[in-house]
């Protein structure tokens, strides 16, 4: 017979094994998603050379951190230290990843790529700035257009502002969010440079209903980031494989199995570019610090394979679906689309009707982790039929958020159904 110590013990070990899903971090430029990030998990994921020197953050950023709740204490007893502000012993009750996504216009490709592995957004708006920011505006209508419900308000920088200034932009941020699928999304007031009220926050995203996750399935992995673990220097035995990094949307995996990678690597050929299927085996899989012998879907997920890093560093990976090998379809350059347009563009400084889609035009469409510009073909009774530069994996009611290039920035017009 299991005792009742060992039992708990158990618990407290599978809470803390996989984390339960991904959270992202969006917002406009500047108003705090990083420090936020910092402030939750210890951890700055603004670790990309070019990120430091410009104080932005360019490519998607990931943490994670251990929700816990102190068993005594009634006034902070959410928190992330094993220690409570009251002297107690906090428990761990939920385990989540974190998905830092850029806020700059520029970088709107890579947010929509990163939203195609979020369960769940937390969006910060600056309590210093008037409400909505281009971004914030923006950033709302993608996690709409990737079909992500679950949203969380943070109102960030309350330090900065009198308490007059606070309430006049929580109106702002109120009528902002009316009419949108965050209208009825919690605000919470916060300051992450001085650590104020991150404890509502906690108990906000414990009480965020854990999605039904597809285990039985065959199994779908979005990679959002692929790099090289090598440092400089080191001894050809201690060489390690290249590392993919996302989401396992359905399905599991297991150390030992041989997985392939589509589209994979290009090759340029006579001014043709050409994809190739990369097959590899798993040689480990980590979530977070833990190194698991078995993954099931949930919050972001690394797979160290037999890849030569070369292939895999950079994110010369991003972008691609990998499954065992034989699972997946066939690439194809072709797709057809339903469509659904907004009223008006998303992130202009002036309002804009969005205007039909017409051949032959070009869109920049997120699929899934995937990005690829596709030249319109066809548009009758909403729907698209397009051929993509960069060929994807058709899987089918894939949702896509959809961008047309005004005045040299792409900004979003819609989103779509693969069909």
């Amino acid at each position: 017979m299991i005792k009742k110590s060992e039992r708990k013990r158990e618990e407290k070990e599978q809470i803390t094994k996989q984390p339960v899903f991904n959270i992202g971090i969006v917002g406009h430029i500047d108003h705090g998603k990083t420090t936020l990030l910092h402030r939750l998990t210890g951890k700055w994921a603004d670790t990309h050379s070019e990120e430091l020197k410009r104080g932005i953050t360019i490519k998607l950023g990931y943490a994670d951190c251990i929700i816990r709740k102190c068993p005594k204490c009634k006034t902070y007893n959410y928190t992330t230290q094993k220690e409570c502000k009251c002297g107690g012993k906090s428990e761990p009750i939920k385990y989540v990843s974190f998905v830092d996504a850029p806020g700059h216009e520029m970088l709107m490709a890579t947010m929509l790529s990163g939203a195609a592995i979020m369960d769940a957004a937390i969006l910060v708006i600056a309590a210093n700035e008037s409400c909505p920011r281009p971004q914030t505006k923006e950033h709302l209508i993608a996690l709409e257009a990737k079909g992500i419900n679950n949203i969380i308000i943070i109102q960030n920088k309350v330090d900065l502002v009198t308490k007059e200034q606070a309430l006049e932009n929580y109106k702002q941020i109120k009528e902002f969010i009316k009419g949108t699928i965050a209208e009825n999304s919690k605000i919470i007031p916060i300051s992450a440079q001085q650590s104020i009220n991150l404890d509502l926050l906690l108990e906000a995203i414990d009480k965020i209903e854990i999605p039904k996750r597809d285990v039985k399935s065959k199994p779908i992995f979005f990679i959002a980031r692929s790099f090289d673990i090598n440092k400089p220097g080191i001894l050809s035995d201690e060489f390690k494989g290249g590392v993919i990094g996302g989401i396992l949307k359905q399905g599991t995996l297991k150390v030992g199995q041989e997985i392939e990678i589509k589209p994979g690597v290009s090759e340029k050929k006579h001014d043709e570019v050409k994809y190739h299927t990369v097959k590899t085996k798993i040689l480990s899989l980590y979530s977070g610090n833990n190194k698991l012998e078995e993954a099931i879907p949930s919050g972001s997920l690394a797979i160290q394979t037999s890849l030569d890093p070369r292939l895999t560093k950079t994110d010369k990976l991003s972008g691609c679906t990998a499954s065992l090998t034989g699972i997946l379809p066939e690439l194809t350059d072709k797709i057809k689309m339903k469509v659904d347009l907004f009223k008006n563009v998303v992130g202009a400084k002036k309002e804009t009707k969005v205007e039909e889609i017409r051949p032959p035009e070009l869109l920049l469409l997120s699929i899934n982790t995937a990005i690829s510009v596709g030249i319109v073909k066809r548009s009758v009774k909403g729907e698209v039929d397009l051929v993509l530069k960069i060929p994807i994996v058709p899987l089918k009611d894939s949702k896509i958020g959809i961008a047309r290039n005004i005045e040299g920035k792409w900004r979003l017009i819609g989103s779509g159904i693969l069909i």
